[in-house]
């Protein structure tokens, strides 16, 4: 069962890391094409292995940073549903005492 469910949660984390993936090279094609049409430094130094690089860094960075951000949420959500009762109480109750010794006034 937990090797079907983690290969439904990689495959829910490939499908929203191409997302932003597609986003993010949009989102970072649009604007670099412009500057380097209309910025004189971008035009003169900015060639289009500088501009594939640029898009295609900002496409990877974003398709990770999302698989993974949707791969941790998973995991905490579903090991939540699956601790024992006990765990499940996550408010602090306190010794009794509000401060150690050294802190007391």
């Amino acid at each position: 069962m937990l090797v079907c469910m983690s290969h439904a949660w990689s495959a829910e984390a490939t499908l929203a890391g191409a997302k932003a993936a597609a986003v993010a090279t949009i989102a970072s094609a649009i604007p670099t094409l412009a500057s380097v049409r209309m910025l004189p430094w971008a035009k003169a130094n900015i060639n289009p292995t500088g501009q594939a690089l640029i898009v295609s860094t900002v496409a990877g960075m974003a398709y990770f940073i999302a698989a993974d951000k949707k791969i941790l949420s998973l995991a905490r959500r579903h090991s939540f549903e699956q601790a024992p009762e006990h765990l499940k109480n996550t408010s602090f109750q306190g010794t009794g005492r509000p401060h150690p010794a050294f802190f007391r006034p």
